[in-house]
């Protein structure tokens, strides 16, 4: 494949060098990390030190981290009834923001009767008056509000989330999953009962995430029966190679996170500034704080798909949106959510940058899209699509 330029970080990020080699040495291990010989405490030892360096970079406790196949397992197993905080109350309602991520806005294990959607501004940020109002009523429950929007890089108030719903009785779930590793994220200073994370934002390998929990927390149902592993909590062998990069990443990820931060920040803003050249361009999300990579846009009479492939056929990997949906052609829930109309939330394309991303990326991708814009703007896309 020629050089091409990737701006869809948000979507999976390339595996880091320290992950693939944690990987390549874990692969090598023979032993089952519920072993007791000298094998499989090789193989457990690793996993061990993965979730140390899970736990240490959000401020958890180790043993709190639970290992799951994914961001989406580790959602579902946190979103369930009977969860019970230090009053001893257990949560029987789930209140979810609605700019969640589509695991979250499924429900986990409460019903639809139980569940309860708070609103967001324009600005894509929750709607404090609405939670109050929803906690004000009725038995404690289980709230969740995800650190950043994966679509629109919206940075959500978690920590007055926190106060709010601790006030109430209530627990705060946060899925962490697009901020771990861009933004500072430190569970007891937020004030979250239960956190998600996954490694392969972060530069981890796919198909490994973590549910970590607050102390105190109990009432935790697993999802998945049988051995006793992960302290009972989720059963079946651990992924021993997958863990181990996903310690790897963590480490990197923590590392660099500061540097990276003012880094990206920066491009993304040389970035944004050229795509405003454009007459009518609007960037969702520039008047709060956002993750310092990611971008949302869109322009009068933009169709996101075709945007895609327009920037696909230039040698730029962009997307719509969630990768999660991006093969289904239907409006942005996000942007819906906001209060934005189905041609505009249709129009949508995010931009995300990571650790390797150049100023040579940046021009590159804005050439693309000079080259693209009147095609695109002007209902002349067949022509894309005839080329793809």
């Amino acid at each position: 494949m020629p050089d091409r330029v990737y701006l869809d970080w948000n979507a999976t990020a390339p595996l880091r060098p320290e992950a693939r080699a944690a990987m390549a040495a874990a692969w090598d291990l023979l032993g089952n990390p519920s072993s007791v010989h000298a094998e499989g405490r090789h193989a457990r030892r690793l996993v061990e030190e993965a979730r140390s360096a899970v736990a240490g970079a959000i401020g958890a406790l180790a043993r709190n981290v639970v290992f799951t196949s994914g961001g989406t397992e580790a959602n579902a197993l946190a979103l369930v009834p009977g969860l019970r905080a230090a009053s001893g109350q257990p949560v029987q309602r789930l209140v979810v923001s609605a700019i969640e991520h589509a695991s979250v806005l499924s429900g986990g294990r409460f019903t639809a009767e139980a569940t309860r959607t708070v609103g967001v501004t324009q600005s894509g940020v929750v709607d404090l008056d609405d939670l109050r109002k929803l906690l004000d009523k009725g038995s404690p429950a289980l709230v969740s509000v995800m650190s950043a929007n994966n679509e629109t890089g919206a940075v959500q108030p978690v920590a007055e989330v926190a106060e709010i719903v601790h006030a109430t009785g209530s627990l705060l779930h946060v899925d962490a999953i697009q901020a771990f590793g861009k933004i500072p994220f430190d569970i007891k200073v937020i004030g979250a009962d239960l956190v998600t994370l996954s490694a392969h934002k972060i530069g981890g390998p796919k198909g490994v995430g973590a549910l970590v929990l607050g102390d105190g927390l109990t009432g935790l149902e697993p999802l998945l029966r049988g051995g006793g592993q992960e302290l009972g909590r989720r059963a079946g062998t651990e992924n021993v190679a997958g863990i181990a990069g996903f310690g790897a990443a963590v480490k990197a990820a923590v590392r660099g996170e500061s540097g990276d931060a003012v880094g990206l920040e920066a491009l993304r803003d040389r970035l944004e500034n050229g795509l405003r050249q454009t007459a009518g361009l609007l960037v969702f999300c520039a008047d709060v704080a956002r993750l310092p990579n990611t971008t949302l846009f869109t322009a009068p009479g933009l169709k996101a798909e075709t945007a895609v492939i327009g920037f696909d056929l230039e040698g730029v990997a962009v997307s719509s949106g969630s990768a999660c949906s991006s093969g289904k052609v239907q409006p942005s829930h996000v942007l819906e959510a906001m209060g934005f109309g189905p041609k505009l939330a249709q129009g949508a394309v995010r931009l995300s940058l990571g650790w390797s991303t150049q100023e040579a990326d940046i021009d590159l991708c804005l050439k693309a899209w000079r080259k693209l814009a009147n095609t695109l703007l002007r209902g002349n896309d067949e022509t894309l699509l005839e080329r793809f």
